[in-house]
């Protein structure tokens, strides 16, 4: 029996094997398309491989305050997800830029802002933790729920004039630049102004060893922070800045030696770029930052990841003048280059906005993707708005585009 049973396992594994070197693709809206706002998605897979989202719904966060938290959840092996619910909503405050984690404990994250007053600078980060969010539909049963508070060292001014002056090396201070330096060293050197104003974007990390990093950002000072904890959130520490021409909505992937690089978001003046920086101490300080030599970006949100065979993954809008198209690269050298590229999304200018994209990868290898999905006609106010899921593999990527 043995005999007989140990080649058809062979069999049974080099199928396997051949089906995933075959290129795997599939996408659906997660709900149907409506003049809402729907924006800033995140996508997680639980233990069990249920996928679940998040984004923020409503009528338009800077002029109004009926934004909320929505989710939506697809069972393992469901053709459908389920009909959207709420996550979050902060009475009589719009809630955005949601993303979620599962810890070490097994236990659900979402974080995301309250914005005080319709600006971005105004906004104050919170947080909720569930232990119980595998049932099929509906919204998990929450343990508990707080406030993420920012508050930096006293020396954070000293480490914003360091940081800036790094940047900027022999460039002229002048113009706009001494605007842009002297608004940030008055932000820095006032208490309220620099703990307000940071929020998530991208899906937070947890490194080897346990420490938990959530990537913000903000619009005030422009650039970014790494928040940590070593305790599961108990406690919170924060880096220094992350300080660049616009570097905001870090993302986290790690090498094999331990360093920790960040992509991000240009947010400053074209020409245009991914910025990068690494910190070699588990986040807690950030080389220059520099412009990527070849990933260009309109000033978009991305996201980079790990995945499961040492490779990296990153998800963004890749023409420097806009949105109407949305990438997804891989790369074998942890993020040097980028041997194989595909869009998900690819149309003329003015033909759709897809941007904002999450990235996961599955137990099972696949790659789930989620991302704001807007067709033409949504940018006049009509119906065309929804958040797509898209599910693939590394063959699929590898393939490249279609002649």
């Amino acid at each position: 029996m043995r005999r007989i049973l140990l080649p058809l396992m062979a069999l049974a594994i080099a199928g396997a094997l051949a089906h995933a070197d075959e290129p795997v693709y599939r996408a659906e809206l997660i709900f149907p398309l409506e003049h809402w706002h729907n924006h800033g998605s995140c996508i997680v897979e639980a233990a069990n491989g249920d996928l679940i989202a998040c984004w923020f719904h409503g009528s338009g966060e800077r002029q109004s305050d009926d934004v909320v938290i929505n989710g939506a959840r697809k069972p393992k092996g469901a053709k459908e997800w389920t009909k959207p619910f709420v996550l979050a909503d902060s009475p009589d405050l719009p809630d955005t830029n949601c993303c979620m984690i599962i810890d070490p404990k097994d236990r659900l994250w979402l974080l995301w802002p309250a914005i005080l007053a319709n600006t971005w600078e105004s906004a104050l980060m919170k947080y909720k933790v569930s232990s119980d969010y595998l049932q099929k539909d509906g919204p998990p049963k929450w343990d508990y729920m707080d406030n993420l508070l920012i508050k930096q060292g006293d020396d954070f001014p000293d480490q914003v004039k360091r940081k800036t002056e790094e940047y900027l090396g022999d460039m002229k201070v002048e113009g706009r630049i001494k605007e842009w330096v002297d608004h940030n060293y008055a932000q820095a050197a006032d208490k309220l102004t620099r703990r307000l104003g940071w929020f998530t974007r991208a899906h937070p990390k947890f490194l080897p060893d346990g420490r938990f990093m959530v990537g913000l950002y903000s619009d005030g000072f422009s650039f970014s922070l790494n928040a940590y904890s070593d305790d599961l959130g108990q406690t919170w520490k924060f880096s220094e800045p992350i300080v660049g021409g616009g570097n905001i909505q870090p993302s986290f992937a790690t090498k094999k030696d331990g360093t920790i690089v960040a992509f991000m978001r240009d947010n400053g003046p074209p020409p245009k770029r991914v910025m990068v920086s690494e910190s070699k101490d588990r986040g807690e300080t950030w080389s220059k930052v520099e412009d990527h030599p070849t990933l260009e970006n309109p000033g978009a949100g991305l996201e980079l990841a790990n995945i499961a065979n040492g490779d990296w993954v990153c998800i963004y809008n890749d023409h420097p003048q806009g949105r109407h198209t949305l990438a997804v690269s891989i790369s074998e050298d942890e993020g040097k280059t980028w041997k194989w590229t595909r869009h998900l999304e690819r149309t003329e200018p003015k033909g759709g906005s897809f941007h904002y994209p999450s990235i996961v990868q599955g137990k099972d290898g696949m790659l789930h993707a989620s991302y704001t999905y807007s067709e033409p006609d949504a940018l006049e106010g009509k119906e065309g708005k929804s958040i797509k899921y898209a599910t693939f593999n590394k063959a699929w990527v590898m393939e490249g585009d279609p002649k």
